[in-house]
């Protein structure tokens, strides 16, 4: 039982990077199945339309994917483009959205680059695509354009091809791999500069910044529980009243003015310090106070508990 409680305490503290890792060996999963399975170079004129199709393609389908399952996408989108928000752009505002918009790109690219890193290792696209290349053809046939060119799209196919020819094939996928851990390595570089530069810039602690991210993620959780039960007493009182053809009892619920002032993005303001709109909107009166004002107000601070 201890075991089991220490392996559930290990993911619940490394439940972000665990995420990352689990996104990416499903797209590596992904990846090899497509590259074993459903790829197969035409060897003729389409090798790169085809080549770059399946490395690129699908790299931004799960672009696209990321920001679609990511609930600040929507967070930061949803009523933006309403009548009442229409005249409400500011400079400083359009900066906070700007870099919620970078950290949820940010987060978007792990699984493209995930596909791209472990395609370009596993050579195949690149093969395929660089085979039809023209830079490729003008690097290695020099001399007989035309032939070297003929031979060159099925070096992807593996055809008994000349020995000075046959050697490219490896040349081809010596390319790809150098790529694939440039880019790993360009991956991890960036990774670890952009988490250093945060934590430097961190308004808080190290231990406020722990604390940050309990609060967050329990009011998160309390927050589900409890809408998940105001909902379903609503929609009893509403069932209720008509089936049974009676008037339906008071019931208070958020008003659209109360929902709007905790949906807006807060960035940390060292002088409030308050941990979430919802902590900032309890702590005002429930929004009342001259003190509540839409999100954040420190636009150089950095954001750095990540909400559901």
């Amino acid at each position: 039982m201890n075991t089991l409680r220490k392996a559930v305490d290990f993911c619940i503290r490394h439940q972000k990077v665990l995420g990352y890792s689990t996104v990416s060996l499903l797209t590596a999963a992904m990846e090899y199945i497509f590259s074993t399975v459903v790829f197969k170079c035409p060897c003729n004129s389409g090798n790169m339309l085809y080549g770059l199709s399946f490395l690129l393609a699908p790299a931004f389908i799960l672009l696209l994917l990321s920001y679609m399952v990511n609930a600040r996408t929507w967070l930061l989108l949803t009523g933006k483009c309403s009548h009442e928000k229409q005249f409400q752009c500011s400079s400083g505002r359009g900066c906070t959205h700007l870099c919620q918009l970078l950290r949820i790109t940010a987060k978007a690219l792990v699984a493209p680059l995930t596909w791209m890193a472990v395609a370009l290792l596993g050579a195949d696209f690149y093969e395929c695509a660089a085979s039809g290349s023209s830079l490729t053809v003008h690097f290695f046939c020099k001399d007989n354009a035309t032939d070297c060119q003929t031979q060159l799209l099925q070096v992807p196919c593996g055809k008994e091809l000349p020995a000075d020819i046959a050697q490219e094939r490896l040349s081809l996928k010596a390319q790809s791999q150098l790529v694939g851990w440039f880019l790993i390595a360009a991956i991890m570089t960036i990774a670890l500069i952009s988490t250093c530069f945060s934590h430097c810039c961190s308004p808080v602690s190290y231990f406020q910044l722990k604390f940050w991210k309990i609060y967050s993620k329990k009011e998160h959780e309390i927050f589900e529980t409890k809408a998940k039960e105001h909902a379903t007493k609503l929609a009893e009182r509403n069932t209720n009243c008509f089936f049974e053809d009676t008037d339906p009892a008071p019931f208070h619920t958020p008003s659209r003015e109360d929902w709007q002032k905790i949906s807006f993005l807060y960035t940390f303001n060292p002088q409030e310090q308050y941990y979430s709109m919802i902590h900032k909107y309890a702590s005002t009166n429930r929004g009342k106070s001259t003190e509540f004002k839409e999100g954040g107000q420190d636009y150089t601070a950095l954001e750095f508990v990540d909400e559901a």
